[in-house]
């Protein structure tokens, strides 16, 4: 089996400035990759799928290429927006409120950014949430 392939460190930098703003957050490395967490709830996790390792990406697409994803919660009608949007966005099967994302060259940061957020949000208690409010750029 090839040797897992980890993310690219300037990605883990751009995901780690969206996170690190955030209350309380727990930045760590996961079974593969790296995930950031709001006390034991994980909020946003990034990952390479690639050949040779189980993969929601890789099952529901059946894309084999090597491919960074992030995966983090939404509710509501963005939950409902992004698992039909398609491309670059997937439906992981293993959690209802789970969506996942493809980074690349042409990922669009401003919007992963408030979906990081959005999804800190969801995991975050109350308290933690609204100390975003009024807060530029986190609200």
């Amino acid at each position: 089996m090839a040797r897992r392939i980890e993310p690219d460190a300037a990605v883990v930098r751009r995901l780690s400035a969206i996170a690190r703003p955030l209350p309380e957050i727990l930045e760590e490395e996961a079974w593969t990759g790296v995930r950031w967490r709001i006390r034991t709830r994980t909020f946003a996790h990034v990952m390479v799928a690639q050949p040779g390792y189980e993969s929601a990406y890789r099952d529901i697409t059946g894309d084999e290429s090597v491919r960074t994803v992030l995966t983090f919660r939404a509710a509501g009608d963005e939950l409902l927006a992004l698992t039909h949007a398609g491309l670059p966005f997937y439906k992981p099967p293993w959690s209802p409120t789970i969506v996942g994302m493809v980074l690349g060259d042409d990922t669009d940061w401003a919007e992963v950014g408030e979906l990081v957020t959005e999804s800190y949000r969801a995991c975050a208690p109350q308290r933690l949430g609204r100390l975003l409010d009024g807060r530029g750029g986190l609200a």
